[in-house]
Parts: C-alpha cells; sequence; structure tokens
C-alpha cells in the first residue's frame, strides 16, 4: 500500500505530532499548545485552548488572499430554471450582514439558532453567519414535518430560527413557514425572532413582532465581523435519529472540525483552492455540513449548491450536465441516485452526451455501496467510483480510499481502509477482535480523531451508554462488518433498528411511537426491508386491539398517513400491514432481523429463542418476498 501505508503509521506511531501538522493548515487567532485534552478521559477535546473562527477560514481569509473575485459558491437549480454564482468577496459582505442581523437582535456567541432550508445559497450564508459571531447552528432538513421540527426546537432551545417561505422537491412547492409556525405552536420553547426568506413560489404571511424579512434586515443591517472562539466551543448541533424516537444532537467543535475537514479535501478528495467539489446531498444532512458548506470552503473550492433531483429534473442527465458545466471535479452523492439514474437510463444514453473529462472520481456514501452499481458507474464514468464509509457522528471518513495520497486498488463492497485517526478492530459480543474474514460489531479504539463528535448535546449519559459503554476504551459505531487479509473493511448491517433510506438514517423506533398512537393498535413494529432504489424502505407490521371493527385497509392507510405527517415524507412509508401477533423471544424481544430476512427472501433460521414459531409461521407468508435486496 505505499505511501498510505507510510502515513497511517506515522498517524499511529505519535497521534498528536500527526494532527498539530495538519492544524497548521488553519488561521488561528490563538495557535494551541495543547493538541489532544485527555483530562476527562474517555471524553476528549482537541485543540481546546486554540482560537480561531470558522467563517474567517472559510470566507474572510480567501478574500485577504487575493481570491475574493473567485466562485465561492455555485448554486445550479432546474427546478427554478436559475442559476447563480456568489463570488469570495460577495459572500463575505452577505454572511456579514446576516450575522449584523443576528448580532443587532442580541444573539451572541453560545446562542443556538435553528436553520429550515432549502437548498439555495442562503442555507450556507445562514450557518456561516452563526459561525462569524460564535452562535451554534442546528440545521433541520426542510423535508421534516412540524412536529420533528418542534423535537429539535425544545431540545436545542434556539433564539432564533433562519428559514424561507418555501422548498421544491421535483415539481412540489412546499410551504415550510406553515410548518414552522405550527412547530413554534407545539413547541414548550419559543424563538425570539425568525428571519424569513421570501421566495416567489410560495410567500409566507409573517407574524408581526416575531418574524423580520430576510432580505429588508440584512440590506439595512450592518456588517460584522469575526468572533474568535475556543477550538473545543461547539459550531453546530446536528440531530440524528435514535433507538428511541428522541433524537440525538451531535455536537461539532469548531477546531477540530476544520483541522479534520481540511486534511481530508486535500488527501482524500485530491482537491485544492480553486477547484469545483460538488456534494449532491442537503444540507440538513452531515455530507451537506461537511462537504457542501465547510469542507469546501475552507479549503477555498467552489462548492456547487444543486436544488433538484437526478432523475425527473428534467431527465436523467442532469448530474452529468452540472459536472460539464461547471467542470465539476469531485461528485460525492449516496447510491440512491446513481441507482435512480440507472433505473431510467440503464445504457447511460444521456451520460454520452457530455464531456465528463474535467470530473476526476466519484465518491459515494450514505448507505451501503451494491457491487452492481459500482460497476455500472465505473463502466460509464471510467472514473474511479469510490465508496467511503462514515456517519453522522464522525462527521468524516472513517474508511476510505486516499486519493490524495495513493489511489488503492478498489474492492467492490468495501469502502476500502481507515484513515488516520481510525483503529477499527472487529469485536465478538464480549469485546474480543475477531480473526479477519469473520462478522462482528466494528469498533474504533478511543480516542476519536479530531471532527468527531465530543459528545451529544446536553445529554453526557447517553453520550456514554449510547456509544462508550459497550466496548471498555471503543466507540461503538453500531454497524457491524468485518475486515479481510488486506485490511479492507466491509460494513455488513447496523446493528440496531436505525434503517437507511436513500441515504437518511431514520429510527424505526420514532415511526413505533407515531403508530402506537392509534387507537385501534395494540402493538406493532417497524422494520426496514431492502428496496433496490432507496436501499431500504420501512414496513410496519401493527397488531390491532381487541374488539377493533374497522376495515383493515383503513387503517393501514390512516397508518401511512400518520407517520408521513409526524415524521415528514423523507420517511418514505408506504407499506403497512395487521398482523395477528409479532414475533418475540421469550425475554419479549420482537424479532426485527429474522422478518427483514424473510421479507427480503434472505436465508433466515427459525430461532432457538422464539416464544412461538407458529407466530412466526403465520407472518412468513405475508411478508415474504416484499422486500428487494440491494445486492
Amino acid at each position: 500500500m505505499g505511501k498510505y501505508a507510510d502515513v497511517y503509521a506515522g498517524w499511529k506511531q505519535n497521534p498528536e505530532a500527526f494532527w498539530a501538522e495538519a492544524a497548521e493548515a488553519v488561521d488561528w487567532t490563538v495557535a494551541p499548545k495543547t493538541v489532544l485534552d485527555d483530562s476527562s478521559a474517555p471524553l476528549y477535546r482537541w485543540f481546546a485552548d486554540g482560537e480561531a473562527n470558522t467563517c474567517f477560514n472559510a470566507v474572510d481569509r480567501h478574500v485577504a488572499a487575493g481570491r475574493g473575485d473567485q466562485a465561492a459558491i455555485i448554486h445550479d437549480s432546474p427546478v427554478t430554471d436559475s442559476k447563480t454564482t456568489i463570488t469570495y468577496a460577495e459572500l463575505q459582505d452577505r454572511v456579514a450582514r446576516l450575522a449584523g442581523v443576528l448580532a443587532e437582535q442580541g444573539v451572541v456567541k453560545g446562542d443556538r439558532v435553528i436553520i429550515y432550508m432549502p437548498m439555495i445559497p442562503e442555507a450556507l450564508e445562514a450557518m456561516l453567519a452563526c459561525a462569524r459571531i460564535g452562535a451554534v447552528h442546528s440545521v433541520v432538513f426542510g423535508g421534516f414535518a412540524a412536529h420533528e421540527l418542534a423535537v429539535r426546537i425544545n431540545d436545542a432551545a434556539p433564539k432564533a430560527v433562519l428559514s424561507a417561505s418555501c422548498g421544491i422537491e421535483g415539481k412540489r412547492v412546499i410551504a415550510y413557514k406553515p410548518l414552522l409556525d405550527d412547530a413554534i405552536a407545539q413547541s414548550e420553547h419559543k424563538p425570539d425572532f425568525c428571519v424569513i426568506l421570501q421566495r416567489p413560489q410560495a410567500e409566507a404571511s409573517m407574524e408581526e413582532g416575531r418574524d423580520l424579512d430576510w432580505v429588508a434586515s440584512t440590506s439595512a443591517a450592518a456588517p460584522v465581523g469575526c468572533t474568535p472562539v475556543g477550538g473545543a466551543d461547539p459550531l453546530y448541533i446536528l440531530y440524528t435519529s435514535g433507538t428511541t424516537g428522541q433524537p440525538k444532537g451531535v455536537v461539532r467543535h469548531n477546531g477540530g472540525h476544520m483541522v479534520a475537514l481540511l486534511w481530508t479535501m486535500k488527501h482524500l478528495y485530491n482537491v485544492q483552492a480553486g477547484d469545483v467539489f460538488w456534494a449532491a446531498s442537503d444540507v440538513g444532512w452531515v455530507v451537506g455540513h461537511s462537504y457542501i458548506c465547510y469542507g469546501p470552503l475552507l479549503a477555498g473550492c467552489t462548492t456547487m449548491v444543486f436544488e433538484g433531483k437526478p432523475v425527473g429534473t428534467p431527465d436523467p442527465g442532469t448530474f452529468w450536465r452540472v459536472i460539464e458545466e461547471h467542470d465539476v471535479k469531485v461528485l460525492f452523492t449516496a447510491p440512491t441516485a446513481l441507482r435512480a439514474i440507472k433505473r431510467e437510463d440503464p445504457e447511460a444514453e444521456y451520460l454520452k452526451k457530455y464531456d465528463l473529462s474535467g470530473l476526476q472520481a466519484l465518491f459515494l456514501a450514505g448507505e451501503r455501496a451494491d457491487p452492481d452499481t459500482i460497476s455500472w458507474a465505473q463502466t460509464h464514468l471510467r472514473k474511479p467510483v469510490i465508496d467511503h464509509w462514515w456517519q453522522t457522528e464522525t462527521g468524516w471518513a472513517i474508511a476510505a480510499n486516499p486519493l490524495g495520497i495513493e489511489e488503492l486498488p478498489i474492492k467492490p463492497g468495501s469502502p476500502t481502509v481507515p484513515m488516520p485517526g481510525y483503529e477499527i478492530d472487529i469485536l465478538d459480543d464480549a469485546g474480543h477482535p475477531v480473526a479477519p474474514g469473520t462478522l462482528g460489531a466494528i469498533a474504533i479504539k478511543l480516542p476519536l480523531p479530531p471532527g468527531t463528535l465530543p459528545t451529544l448535546w446536553n445529554a453526557e449519559p447517553r453520550f456514554r451508554k449510547s456509544y462508550l459503554d459497550t466496548f471498555q476504551g471503543y466507540y461503538e459505531t453500531g454497524d457491524a462488518g468485518m475486515k479481510d487479509e488486506d485490511g479492507y473493511v466491509y460494513i455488513m448491517a447496523r446493528t440496531d433498528d436505525v434503517i437507511n433510506v436513500a441515504g437518511h438514517r431514520l429510527s424505526t423506533g420514532a415511526m413505533e411511537e407515531v403508530l402506537s398512537a392509534h387507537p385501534d393498535i395494540a402493538e406493532c413494529a417497524v422494520i426496514g426491508i431492502g428496496d433496490k432504489l432507496k436501499g431500504q424502505s420501512p414496513l410496519g407490521l401493527v397488531c390491532l386491539n381487541a374488539g377493533a371493527k374497522r376495515a383493515e385497509e383503513d387503517i393501514q392507510s390512516e397508518c401511512v398517513k400518520l407517520v408521513r405527517q409526524e415524521i415528514g415524507p423523507v420517511a418514505a412509508f408506504k407499506q403497512c400491514i395487521v398482523i395477528d401477533a409479532l414475533p418475540k423471544t421469550r425475554s419479549g424481544k420482537i424479532l426485527r432481523g429474522t422478518m427483514v430476512a424473510i421479507a427480503d427472501g434472505t436465508p433466515w433460521k427459525m430461532p432457538a429463542t422464539i416464544d412461538d414459531p407458529s407466530v412466526l409461521d403465520a407472518i412468513s407468508s405475508r411478508i415474504s418476498g416484499l422486500g428487494h435486496p440491494t445486492s
């Protein structure tokens, strides 16, 4: 493995020296003297005694370096038939004025701000404006329902909400403001004010005394400078699904986040200042945080903000058009997007219309990339198609193929090898490492590298329980997999009940909570079954109360509507089946894994611990073949 092996060995030999050198890429107002603070192990802090500002490093320093006229953001929106380019100098002014609006309204360092935005440049400006004054932002995906937004408002207790009047999903205009108003009405915590960007597709009604018009207020605001913040001060909170149905607020610190992302832009993605980088994701997800907003801008790249879909806006050639038109060097997307394109254009006829010579590589993440999809993309793109694995919690790749160090041989089904900072072991239930090729729990030796989560927002006991308590001295990833003789990592499945729908991690527990509220339902389970397009899709299994007399079809339809209403369309909840009883172990644990295997048509055995085998026999005929495994 040559160069990669040398770099990884160098990190392992002296981790602090490795990250101290990487930290030189950051412009610090006070350089850190201590690289790793392990005084509260197993809770660690990186660069805690340093001071810097993430917005300065992402925007202002590039202007100061004479690159103010370079494009910082290109917004390509086929759904509104518009394209906009914003230079670094323009971005600096826009962000400084929006930060001025927040400051005028009393937002100070450490205050929280929720961002509820579609895929437009203002979403990035909102994030950067918060970072500029040391406020902690929490971006909520625009497709989430009012109830889910209310839960996050209560947990983060924001002083302000930044939003837009609407988002556009394909051909549908989704009004955000009624959802926001409903969420604030539901929440116990009330933000002091909201700043609303009016979009012409659906203008919002404004609440006097609370809502500010984005354009008017930023035009009148005085621009403000960057507030120095501590290396271990929080930059953002990003909520990810928890198995209890209560979302977990992943915290990201300023210092380590900048160090890690700058390292990856050069060594993993092999890009530099001036290159065009496109992460075809959404700002509501971790990919959007790391590689639409912060990573590319920290590195001085031009970042693509795409408001559209891989198909239907207008055709399956949209991605290839964007790459040619804007000279994209790296595309980062989810396997779901490729599967959608492949389904509509199996022979890649649309791809052949465009010149993709400037594209260096395609990176995939968000879910397991099945070998068929990788093979299709490699055949037609004739470029490296690189699967890499990471989590909301880590913020950047745990395992990858580091193009900026050395392009390693690709093994379909594997995200390749661990990155510096991550020492991966495959453990059995007792916490002992297993032999190569053996399936087990994937765990990472502590401390985790810079840029990863130091804790959960206001929930340190939950952080310890969720990630640190299972295996002493390790971070538990919640994924099961194996390593081969060459050290390549293979991710096989989640070890909990969080399912992956089109790259979005969603809690089945949250969906079960919604279903349980239906007056006719006594008990329920939600499982993730294979879906050739989305990776997984949820299947609801419900048991009715004794004496329930309404038609099963009506109840099933109501359940689907309820989940979509409470969780949002992102849940893709479309299938619900009424059954007599759920299969369980003697201890009362629902046999979800067995039901998934039955639905997907994969081999399974009657569990030895099952309480009543006849229950599983009865359900088998109802769900067999419903799933469509991705590989």
